[in-house]
């Protein structure tokens, strides 16, 4: 089981990704920058408050703050751009922030569970992302209770049980993500909505909603970091969108014969990226050999792509995994012309295809690939 990314992941980086840089000064009073003030309880005087702006792949400290006796403190400065910021005071104790010039919020709650606790308040913004960030948080817990009961059932050895955890746990995720997408779609102007379609939506599985609400943005807030964000990660992603007729494959067999995709036409077809050496490739065999088996004989097909180098692996990996299908490769491992072309850039990877060659879905496994071949192949 596979949970969508989670505001607490984001928050995560900063136990191990803080740079130190100078706060920029300024005063939100006059206009020109932001202040933050804020009121703990349980924070001794003297205790440090921080200021981290979410860069790209890291949290950037930008001021520090102390906690006075009547647990307040106070950041001003100025900012760039709209963004999002941390305010920590400590690894467990974190919150995030939307900042931009002329903002004045108030921040309030428990320095010692301050994510469960904490209010904002004087940004419209910082309110989206409060009400975000407890929808997020609250799916978490519950995939977490249901992650338990799985690996308790798995160490028992009782699969139908399993199964039915993930029927839930696949639920609720589906679920979680509907309710990101009803909140970017109520607040399109909100610099938080481009942040979440820009870092927490899967734009293979929601191109077309990452797609659209793109085209929102670049009216709504063209010149913020995360409307470019999409717009460079969109761009290479339209000709392997679900929706569109799949590029050509036509690489080698192990018989040394080109094996074109299109010559599957006609059937629903699984393109599979895979290789020997790819543990977790090797561990979704199972599933994909139950899918085969399953459904081969009622117009369903697989045509496996292997980033292997080694030939003599390749051949005995399919042998030993019984993957009794078409496999091609130009054993050239990362540089493989078939992951250039679909921009594949982790494996296991896959891509389910429609009788016209047109894409229908994408990373369907185990059960959710079971799901959508019944639903096709009627």
């Amino acid at each position: 089981m596979k949970s969508i990314l989670l505001i607490g992941a984001v928050l995560g980086m900063a136990n191990a990704c803080n740079k130190a840089t100078p706060p920029t000064t300024g005063t939100a009073a006059n206009g020109t920058g932001y202040q933050i003030t804020g009121q703990l309880t349980n924070a001794p005087a003297g205790a440090k408050v921080y200021l981290a702006e979410l860069g790209d792949t890291q949290f950037i400290s930008r001021d520090t703050a102390a906690v006075d006796d009547k647990g307040q403190f106070k950041f001003t400065g100025t900012v760039p751009e709209a963004g999002l910021y941390q305010v920590k005071v400590n690894d467990q104790n974190q919150v995030l922030v939307a900042l931009a010039n002329g903002s004045s919020l108030s921040l309030s709650g428990d320095a010692q569970k301050l994510s469960d606790t904490y209010t904002v308040q004087g940004s419209k913004d910082s309110e989206v992302l409060q009400q975000l960030s407890r929808t997020m948080l609250q799916s978490k817990t519950q995939m977490g209770q249901l992650e338990q009961r799985y690996n308790v059932n798995a160490q028992a050895g009782r699969s139908d049980s399993m199964q039915r955890i993930e029927k839930q746990f696949y639920a609720l995720q589906a679920r979680g993500t509907e309710s990101i997408k009803k909140l970017v779609r109520e607040n399109p102007a909100s610099v938080v909505s481009g942040f979440v379609v820009a870092n927490l939506i899967n734009p293979d599985e929601q191109f077309a909603f990452a797609d659209s609400m793109t085209t929102v943005f670049k009216t709504s807030q063209p010149e913020s970091r995360y409307t470019k964000a999409l717009v460079a990660k969109l761009e290479p992603m339209r000709s392997t969108a679900v929706g569109v007729q799949a590029p050509e494959i036509n690489l080698a067999a192990p018989d040394g014969k080109p094996v074109a995709l299109s010559s599957l036409r006609g059937k629903y077809v699984l393109i599979d990226f895979w290789a020997s050496w790819c543990g977790p490739c090797r561990r979704e065999n199972p599933n994909v050999v139950k899918a085969y088996n399953k459904y081969k004989g009622k117009g369903f097909e697989i045509y496996g792509v292997s980033f292997d180098q080694d030939r003599e692996k390749w051949l005995k990996a399919i042998q030993a995994d019984g993957l009794i299908w078409k496999h091609v490769s130009d054993l050239k491992g990362w540089e493989s012309a078939a992951g250039q072309t679909y921009s594949i850039k982790s494996i296991p990877a896959s891509i389910l295809l429609d009788p016209q060659g047109r894409i229908i879905g994408k990373n369907l496994r185990g059960e959710a690939l079971e799901a959508k071949l019944a639903s096709v192949l009627k």
